[in-house]
């Protein structure tokens, strides 16, 4: 069954010391299995487990400089490796 699309967006101007807190908040709760993401607008809980790919990436152009981490993974990981692919010609 294919699950709905749901997404969570926050977007604020913070110092160094919030974003720490926001991330140490993540990296605990992603050792708990479970992910809730809110704001007063919107809201989306998660519960990782198993393999995760994590990407992430650095850059600076200019003045701006910026970084990226980007954690994905896959609901029901067990059906994907079950899959044969066939290729014929």
């Amino acid at each position: 069954m294919k699950q709905e699309k749901k997404s969570f967006r926050h977007e604020s101007l913070q110092d160094a010391q919030s974003i720490e807190k926001i991330l140490a908040a993540i990296s605990e709760s992603l050792g708990k299995g479970k992910l809730k993401f809110s704001d007063e607008e919107d809201e989306i809980i998660f519960q990782p487990e198993g393999l995760m790919k994590l990407k992430l990436t650095a850059a600076q152009d200019g003045n701006e400089q910026r970084f990226n981490i980007k954690v994905n993974w896959q609901l029901d990981s067990d059906k994907l490796k079950n899959k044969t692919i066939k290729v014929e010609h």
